[in-house]
């Protein structure tokens, strides 16, 4: 169901359970995740992560620098269809936009994810928590 975007009641099919299970079952992965990872990998960057983050990019000569900002536009399949004209842009596709900030060392720090894909970076950026 999270990696397809596939409803609930469309895995009974296969794994042979009911829909509210498929939810409950959902659910308590994403919140073992969350217990498992979210001390080191869930968090907002602490004094020791900005301080290395502030060398390593004034050593490559970008002082001040935390980490690099970049929006990704992804096709969303399972758009319905009453949302087509507000997330379809300039590829005439439904998208779905997800701003990023991440490190040299590949750490995300920041994902804003769901802006319409008909918006252009200036616009999410108007929008995002980031600014």
């Amino acid at each position: 169901m999270l990696a397809n975007g596939t409803p609930a009641d469309s895995v009974d099919e296969y794994v042979k359970i009911g829909k509210s299970t498929a939810i409950e079952s959902l659910k308590k992965f994403c919140r073992g995740v969350v217990d498992i990872f979210e001390s080191e990998y869930l968090r907002s960057p602490n004094e020791t992560d900005i301080t290395r983050l502030l060398c390593v990019a004034e050593y490559r000569g970008f002082p001040g620098m935390l980490g690099s900002l970049d929006c990704m536009h992804w096709q969303w399949d399972k758009c319905p269809t009453a949302y087509h004209g507000m997330y379809t842009g300039h590829v005439h596709k439904p998208m779905i936009i997800l701003e990023v900030v991440a490190s040299y060392d590949l750490w995300i720090w920041h994902a804003f994810f769901g802006i319409p894909g008909s918006f252009n970076d200036i616009n999410v950026f108007d929008q995002s928590p980031l600014f």
